[in-house]
């Protein structure tokens, strides 16, 4: 067994990618509680796929990893609070304006990486996903955004329960919702951003839902879903990444399938305490 945890650590590739995956579990983890308890789910995908355009443009305009982050991030604030103000106290319904939000950036990104003939090799891990070809810069720019995101969410914490419970209740409080409805746009944004290289637009909605859903499933407290919820999300990160070592699989997919498994541990669990 010791040996069978040591070998991968011989590689500095897998501390780096271990040590993206520890962070990048918490984070979406506990930005995923909200996400679960405001229904966001589907915003979530839209903006891991929304960043494209922002991708395409750092791209054509010469850029590296640095500026392809910077790109993804502003497009994905950009779609973020284009969705928060269409959908803001109008008829069209939240979920309508992700669809047209979100189709539409997709759309406009798939139009902009179409003109790029190398897309397919030099934009694959925004696409798909690879933590295993994580630098040192790529963890200093996750640490400093997603402990950027952790320190907002606990200094406002309370003020964002009020308002992702009892939006109502909130505003008798006098409770700026609307800003905290924003900020909170702004966080997952951010959050999707942070974890793209982990694992791909694709897969990325997994890992802000699924810990947090197992997390939903187990505990009647918003403290111990956290708790539960960033458990499972480092957990999944870490043996995700030593079955991709061992079984020769996508790192990405990996941390997905050891997520849905503690997910569907969870299920289980609850069926059997509903029986009892």
């Amino acid at each position: 067994m010791l040996q069978f945890l040591l070998e991968p650590l011989q590689y500095a590739f897998m501390w780096r990618g271990l040590a993206a995956a520890v962070m990048v579990g918490a984070v979406c983890a506990v930005v995923g509680c909200f996400v679960v308890l405001r229904g966001l789910a589907f915003f979530g995908e839209a903006l891991s796929h929304a960043v494209l355009p922002g991708v395409a443009v750092a791209y054509l305009a010469g850029g590296t990893a640095g500026p392809l982050f910077w790109g993804a991030l502003g497009a994905a604030v950009v779609t973020a609070l284009g969705i928060g103000a269409v959908s803001n106290k109008q008829r069209l319904s939240e979920d309508a304006a992700i669809g047209v939000i979100f189709a539409g950036a997709f759309a406009l990104g798939i139009a902009l990486i179409s003109t790029i003939r190398s897309y397919s090799v030099d934009l694959s891990h925004i696409l798909f996903g690879n933590i295993l070809a994580i630098t040192l810069g790529d963890l200093a720019r996750i640490a400093v955004f997603g402990g950027g995101v952790l320190l907002v969410i606990g200094a406002l914490f309370k003020e964002l329960v009020a308002v992702a419970f009892d939006p109502v209740h909130a505003a008798t409080l006098r409770l700026p919702g609307e800003a905290l409805r924003y900020l909170l746009l702004v966080l997952i944004a951010v959050t999707v951003v942070v974890a793209l290289q982990t694992v791909g637009a694709g897969l990325m909605t997994a890992m802000l839902i699924t810990p947090a859903a197992t997390g939903y499933l187990l505990a009647r407290r918003l403290p111990r879903m956290l708790a539960i919820a960033v458990g499972v999300g480092v957990f999944s990160g870490v043996a995700g990444l030593y079955l991709s070592y061992y079984v020769a699989v996508a790192s990405g997919a990996a941390i997905v399938l050891v997520a849905t498994a503690c997910f569907g541990l969870a299920w289980v669990v609850t069926q059997a305490r509903g029986r009892a």
